[in-house]
């Protein structure tokens, strides 16, 4: 029994041991926000770069972000130009510009997909009867003085009047001229009031309306909207043949193209996974984590869309950022059409991939051009290009603490106003990320984020305190030197010249 009793005890001071070890492992690098390369950033360089910023940055948690990531990207690309790694291995470019390639794909097949539609340019019928919501018009603009503010009954009533007074002298035959003389809408100038053929949804209500409900050739009484009040004519098909044409054929492919997607994703049995929303806004807290997430998302026959693939597909959107800070606001009721329209385009890439399609090598060629001219693009403005450091630097280890110096420097001339921040676009951060280890701190970010705020409180305090005070006397204080007496009315301001609108 003691023996079983002594056994307890050494195996209690084991598990204490182990645990005072857990809890020193896990608070040994507590002071470490990022790691890249050799590099470390530290919570108080990170907080005070932050919070003794010069430019005009919030001081949050997200910005405390966004600026480790642009150091652990300028950091990875340091070491690497202090190893002479240029990043010119065709393999890991493809891997990282898969999105775009596939983009790329995607345009092509569907560029064959669509020389398959049978669509017509349509006929004098389907333009009388606004076929595909087209319509044709020109128009005279009698403006409001405002259109972004109410005008007032005394002003509708007077442009009403001037309206009718020029509705009653416009023909067919004087349109133009009238136009030119009369029409308040500023690209009058370019196209003398005629907009050609145009959806009826681009237009406000009242124009589109009011167009579609007139005869091809006839002229409209005033019509009233936020702009003013608009004389339209509705084109005649012989005024508007070329121009109907093309919109209608391109409104024919659009219909076809959506028909052919809704036919194929109903063919392969497309399911989205009702807690797709969910991983997708987890997924946009840190991207670079869930690269290789192959959580799915959706599923048809013969594969599944995963929220990799989903990271893969928001690259290609011109706005990215804006994209990545709008999901999490989405409700699931447009997250999940959103999904199943990119898992849709997973079925087509794979529609191209058996078709055989893929881009030239020449377009191939170009891309691994532009990857190489925007590494030294960025090695020349951080001033880390390889022959930069070789100047000053012989060792590898050397020419590691030059670069990595010559960021912070970077970093600090950023935050004063005095460098533009330099993008690394995703491809590139990926191509580092797969070659060069990275790692960013949660808690750091916090204690960062903390220091940050205490250090701008403190220079907010101290600017405000070496402000010179107020001449303004306080109620019931004594009136400054040099102060009118209190109760007397401000001076005048100075009659500002008038402004008049081009």
């Amino acid at each position: 029994m003691r023996y079983r009793f002594v056994i307890g005890i050494v195996a209690a001071g084991t598990l204490l041991t182990a645990c005072e070890g857990l809890k020193e492992a896990l608070t040994a690098h507590v002071d470490v926000v990022a790691r890249a390369g050799s590099q470390e950033l530290s919570v108080n360089r990170l907080g005070d770069l932050l919070g003794g910023a010069k430019i005009q940055v919030p001081v949050s948690r997200e910005t405390a972000v966004i600026l480790a990531d642009i150091w652990t990207g300028y950091q990875q690309l340091a070491y690497a130009a202090a190893h002479g790694d240029s990043l010119n291995d065709k393999k890991a470019i493809d891997q990282a510009l898969a999105p775009i390639i596939n983009v790329q794909k995607l345009s092509k097949f569907m560029d064959s997909v669509q020389k398959t539609f049978k669509v017509d340019s349509g006929s004098e019928a389907a333009y009388n009867q606004a076929a595909g919501g087209l319509l044709g018009a020109r128009h005279i603009l009698i403006a409001f003085k405002n259109p972004g503010v109410p005008p007032s009954t005394a002003e509708k009533d007077s442009v009403r009047k001037k309206a009718e007074q020029v509705r009653a002298q416009v023909t067919s035959a004087n349109f133009t001229e009238m136009a030119k003389k009369y029409s308040g809408d500023p690209g009058v100038a370019q196209n003398n009031g005629n907009y050609g053929v145009f959806e009826r949804s681009a237009m406000v209500p009242q124009f589109s309306n009011a167009t579609a409900a007139l005869k091809p050739g006839e002229i409209s009484q005033p019509v009233e909207s936020q702009f003013g009040y608009h004389i339209i004519q509705r084109l005649t098909y012989a005024e508007a043949k070329a121009d109907f044409a093309q919109h209608y054929s391109a409104s024919a492919v659009r219909i076809a193209d959506s028909t052919y997607m809704a036919q194929l994703a109903t063919t392969s049995n497309l399911q989205v996974k009702d807690n797709a929303p969910a991983l997708m806004k987890d997924a946009l807290k840190d991207q670079s984590k869930h690269r290789k997430d192959n959580t799915v998302l959706a599923t048809y026959k013969g594969g599944q869309m995963t929220v990799a693939d989903f990271l893969g597909w928001l690259e290609t959107f011109p706005p990215q950022q804006q994209m990545a800070q709008r999901i999490p606001q989405a409700p699931d009721s447009v997250l999940k059409p959103f999904v199943k329209q990119l898992a849709v385009q997973e079925l087509l890439l794979k529609k191209a991939d058996s078709a055989k399609i893929d881009v030239s090598p020449a377009e191939r060629s170009q891309y691994y051009t532009q990857i190489g001219e925007l590494v030294t693009n960025v090695w020349g403005a951080l001033g880390i290009d390889p022959k930069m450091l070789a100047d000053s630097a012989k060792s590898t280890a050397e020419k590691e603490r030059l670069a990595a110096s010559r960021v912070d420097a970077y970093l600090d001339r950023m935050m004063a106003g005095q460098a533009q921040p330099i993008s690394v676009p995703t491809p590139l951060k990926k191509m580092l990320d797969a070659k060069y280890e990275s790692s960013v701190n949660s808690a750091g970010i916090d204690r960062a984020f903390e220091r940050a705020q205490k250090t701008r409180a403190s220079a907010d305090s101290a600017r405000t305190a070496n402000q010179p005070k107020s001449a303004i006397p306080m109620p019931g204080g004594a009136t400054p030197p040099g102060a009118p007496p209190a109760g007397t009315p401000p001076a005048t301001p100075p009659a500002q010249p008038e402004v008049k609108k081009p």
